[in-house]
């Protein structure tokens, strides 16, 4: 057997990352083969992940990068299972690269993303491998990516929250206090869609279900009961649909009226709201 000597075991943390005991014992197993002491790494990173897959990941931060023409932007949620973990800078790094990863390949699915090499490894690996040092589970839940006129971020409650707004007739202006302002109204309100148009038609059978069913419970006339429910459905809209809502920092208008004030015709076209927790 050979000797394992301390700058061994440093090249090898150099090259993985790991502990410096978890170096030393897989130099020891591997008789100081590198080689076969960084699969005996990935392995250890493996089982750990393997015997975590039932526990529950609910810490973590979000992660967003965007074009500086703000045409094009990435969101991307990395979880674990402490807010120990999700504060330790290692983490903040596998996320960034993640982001950054997503950024440049463009890959389509989150499955394609995690397949994409990041260096000498996937990120796939660069995950297992640091569930091996840290010992929680740790899953990529989110992964998003926009195109738009001017795609504006907006990160909240220490990372944990983040939002894409995509701003249309944008005119050459700078929206980014605009959408930053929209951002923090979608964070704090959480609206089910852009407008009434854009409503989910599911979501809409349900709200005019439940209204139609609070309606005869309160023994209104059937023949009056569609017209209530529209009425009720309209309300639905006006709380939970963005461009209707009112705007948290004036509530003398609309979210759409707040736009059309920043500049003539300015909307969203789009918007995305990632949570960890």
């Amino acid at each position: 057997m050979s000797t394992i000597s301390a700058q061994d075991v440093n090249k090898l943390r150099t090259m993985t990352g790991a502990g410096m005991m978890d170096c030393k014992k897989a130099l020891t197993e591997a008789d100081g083969d590198f080689e076969k002491a960084i699969e005996i790494l990935r392995k250890k990173g493996q089982k750990v992940s393997a015997s975590r897959s039932d526990k529950e990941a609910k810490e973590g931060s979000v992660f967003i990068k965007v074009s500086d023409d703000k045409k094009e932007a990435v969101l991307v949620a990395l979880n674990c299972e402490t807010d120990f973990v999700a504060k330790n800078e290692e983490f903040q790094a596998l996320g960034r690269l993640i982001a950054d990863t997503a950024f440049a390949t463009k890959a389509a699915t989150k499955e394609a993303l995690l397949n994409e090499k990041a260096g000498a490894l996937t990120l796939n690996e660069k995950i297992t491998e640091l569930v091996g040092k840290i010992g929680e589970k740790l899953e990529v839940t989110e992964y998003i990516r926009m195109n738009g006129e001017a795609i504006v971020p907006y990160i909240h409650a220490g990372s944990k929250l983040g939002v894409l707004v995509s701003l249309k007739g944008v005119n050459g202006k700078d929206v980014t206090e605009a959408g930053k302002d929209v951002g923090m109204q979608i964070a704090a309100m959480n609206p089910v869609a852009v407008d009434e148009k854009s409503v989910d038609k599911s979501v809409i059978e349900k709200e005019l279900e439940i209204a139609k069913a609070q309606i005869l419970a309160e023994g209104k006339p059937e023949n009056m009961v569609e017209k209530i429910a529209q009425g009720k459905l309209q309300k639905f809209y006006k709380e939970n649909t963005l461009v209707h809502q009112i705007f948290v920092k004036d509530n003398s208008k609309t979210v759409a009226q707040y736009l059309d004030s920043v500049s003539k015709g300015l909307t969203v076209a789009e918007f995305k709201r990632v949570s960890v927790s």
